[in-house]
C-alpha cells in the first residue's frame, strides 16, 4: 500500500457515558495520514471505548468523527473500511489460515482468482507463506497473531485499528512483535491506530502517543517527549518509573532542603514545583569534590536485583524516598552501597525537570 492511500482521522468533541461515569470526555484528536499513533492508558481509561467508536462498535453521545474529509460517526462498522485486529485475534476455529484471511474478500465479492492472490501476498507480508492450509488450531500465539493482521490488512483498508494485539504473547515473543508491527506499519503506510496498557510498547511502535485517563487526553507527543517532558503528573507516574521531590521558589531560584538546584531550564514564575526524578538518570557520587551538582543525600533501604540492572530504594534527608536504577553489569556498580549504608546522589543539570505541583486529576 502507498503512504499516500492512507487517511487522517480527526475527532472532535467526543462524549460517551454509561450512566453517571464518562467513558469519553469531550475527547479532541487528530491523527496523521500514515501515522502510527497509540492510546495508552491504565484499565478503565477510556482508551478502548475510543478506538471502539472508531471503528463504529459504539456510537458516541455526541461529537464528530472524520476519515479524511467524510463524517463517519453514524456510518456502522462494515461502512468504515477499516482493517481490525481484536485482543483475542477473534479468528474462526473451523477455518484454514486461508479461508480467515479471505474472509473480508469473501464479503466484499472478490472474484476467486483475485482473493487467492490476495490471500498469497497477505501471507508473505506476514512472514506465514505456506501456512494456509494449516488450522488455527495447529498455529503457535505468534502465529495467530499474525494471521489475524493479515486478515486485517488483506483488503488494504486505508485505516487500521488494533485492540491490545500483543497482550496474549508471552514478554520475549511480544517484543518482538513490536518491531516487526512497526517495520510492516512502515512498508504499508496506512494511517494506524492502536490501544494498549504497555508503556514499552507504545514508546516502542508509535509515532505519537495519546495517553488517556478518565476519559480525556492527557497529553498527545512523541514517545521521547511523553517520557521526558510529560505534560502533567498523571504521564510521569504512568509512563515510566519516577520519583516526586518538592521544591521551593524564592528569588529567582530553585531549592530542594535548602540546596540550590542547577536547572536545564528555569521555570520562571509560578509554581508550587516538583523535581521529576527518572532513576536512570540519578548517579552514585563518592568524590563529592568534584561532582558536586545538585546533591542528595540519603541512605539505602533496599537493593534488588532485576537481572540487566539493579535499583536501589533510596531515602533522602528529608524522608523522600527515590529509586536508582544502574547496570548489573560485573563492575558497573562495584562500589553499590549496601542497605543501611549512606550514599550520595547527584543529578545532572540536563536531566533535571519540574512540574506543577498539583493532583493527577484533570
Amino acid at each position: 500500500m502507498a503512504p499516500d492511500r492512507s487517511l487522517p482521522i480527526t475527532v472532535r468533541q467526543v462524549t460517551k457515558a454509561y450512566g453517571a461515569l464518562r467513558a469519553l470526555d469531550q475527547v479532541d484528536l487528530a491523527v496523521r495520514s500514515g501515522e502510527f499513533l497509540t492510546l495508552l492508558g491504565p484499565s478503565g481509561s477510556g482508551k478502548t471505548t475510543l478506538l471502539m467508536v472508531l471503528a463504529g462498535f459504539v456510537r458516541p453521545d455526541h461529537g464528530s468523527i472524520r476519515f479524511g474529509d467524510v463524517e463517519v460517526v453514524r456510518a456502522p462498522p462494515h461502512k468504515r473500511d477499516v482493517g481490525m485486529v481484536f485482543q483475542n485475534y477473534a479468528l474462526f476455529p473451523h477455518m484454514s489460515v486461508a479461508g480467515n484471511i479471505a474472509f473480508p474478500l469473501r464479503m466484499r465479492h472478490v472474484a476467486k482468482a483475485a482473493m487467492e492472490a490476495k490471500v498469497a501476498q497477505a501471507l508473505e507480508t506476514v512472514q506465514l507463506a505456506g501456512f494456509g492450509t494449516r488450522r488455527v488450531s495447529e498455529l503457535s500465539g505468534g502465529q495467530r497473531q499474525r494471521v489475524a493482521l493479515a486478515r486485517a490488512i488483506v483488503f488494504e483498508p486505508r485505516i487500521l485499528l488494533m485492540d491490545e494485539p500483543l497482550s496474549a504473547l508471552d514478554k520475549q515473543l511480544r517484543d518482538r512483535m513490536q518491531i516487526e508491527l512497526r517495520n510492516l506499519h512502515d512498508r504499508l503506510g496506512m494511517t494506524t491506530v492502536c490501544v494498549t496498557h504497555d508503556q514499552r510498547e507504545a514508546l516502542t511502535m508509535s509515532d505519537r502517543v495519546a495517553v488517556i485517563d478518565r476519559g480525556r487526553i492527557r497529553q498527545l507527543d512523541a514517545p521521547r517527549t511523553i517520557y521526558e517532558r510529560p505534560a502533567n503528573r498523571f504521564v510521569a507516574e504512568f509512563v515510566g518509573e519516577s520519583a516526586f521531590l518538592p521544591v521551593e521558589q524564592s528569588g529567582g531560584e530553585i531549592r530542594f532542603a535548602g540546596q540550590v538546584l542547577k536547572l536545564a531550564d528555569h521555570p520562571g514564575s509560578g509554581g508550587p514545583w516538583l523535581l521529576m526524578v527518572r532513576p536512570e538518570r540519578l548517579r552514585i557520587v563518592t568524590d563529592t569534590a568534584t561532582d558536586a551538582t545538585n546533591l542528595l543525600r540519603g541512605h539505602v533501604l533496599a537493593l534488588v536485583y532485576q537481572g540487566e540492572s539493579l535499583l536501589l530504594h533510596v531515602e533522602l534527608a528529608d524522608g523522600t524516598r527515590v529509586p536508582v536504577r544502574g547496570s548489573s553489569a560485573r563492575g558497573a556498580m562495584a562500589s553499590v552501597p549496601q542497605q543501611g549504608e549512606a550514599v550520595t546522589l547527584s543529578l545532572a543539570p540536563e536531566d533535571t525537570f519540574l512540574l506543577p505541583n498539583e493532583t493527577s486529576a484533570p
